[in-house]
């Protein structure tokens, strides 16, 4: 039985008539390095001010507000979130 023939792959050559295109330089400059600090430090915060309240049976951080800790806690860590989001 003869014995078949091993292909070989062409070698790749790019096309001279096409133009290369020119991609556009990106205007964003990299963020300033207090975001990711004051990120974190809200996530710290937020999580912290939820634990004392459930800890302290709402008695703290602020008894008059009650239910809006809970708020405060949460508002913290999705503004963290905002500033995240904006992270680059």
């Amino acid at each position: 039985m003869p014995k078949s023939r091993v292909r070989q792959k062409k070698i790749y050559t790019p096309p001279t008539d096409v133009v290369p295109r020119v991609t556009r330089v990106s205007s964003r400059k990299p963020s300033a390095a207090w975001i990711p600090v004051t990120a974190v430090c809200l996530i710290v915060v937020g999580i912290g001010w939820l634990v004392t309240f459930y800890l302290s049976q709402g008695a703290f951080p602020v008894a008059s507000w009650q239910y809006w800790n809970l708020a405060i806690g949460f508002g913290a860590m999705v503004a963290a979130l905002a500033l995240l989001a904006r992270w680059r």
